[in-house]
């Protein structure tokens, strides 16, 4: 269950977009809140944007992400994406995707964490 695959990542400058994806597998996207999550370096990890998938104005962000990052999802092909404007340095990390919108000890609340995308903004 709950098994997601993440990709989109890169390197990019600073001020500069990306669009993330994550592909779910093992449960209906639809019947659960989908967070992104990111991981930088010596850090924990940190909630970034959450889909509740019922309604998109009650989409949740992150205050540091909040106007220039965008969660959206397609139920039908079982995808969650995040829309990255305005890149900045500090967004540098590893991003991953995971039903629910929480993290309890380094967790996610509904199974473990993917392999990530690897996001780095340098100039």
């Amino acid at each position: 269950q709950w098994q997601f695959v993440e990709s989109g990542g890169g390197l990019v400058q600073p001020g500069g977009s990306l669009r993330l994806s994550c592909a779910a597998s093992g449960f209906t996207l639809d019947d659960y809140a989908i967070g992104w999550f990111r991981q930088a370096p010596g850090k924990e990890h940190e909630g970034v944007a959450c889909s509740s998938g019922s309604d998109a104005s009650a989409d949740d962000y992150a205050l540091s992400v909040k106007g220039r990052f965008t969660i959206s999802r397609d139920n039908a092909k079982n995808t969650v994406y995040l829309q990255m404007n305005s890149l900045k340095p500090e967004d540098t990390g590893v991003y991953y995707c995971a039903a629910g919108c929480s993290v309890v000890a380094g967790r996610p609340i509904f199974g473990s964490w993917g392999q990530g995308t690897q996001v780095t903004v340098s100039s």
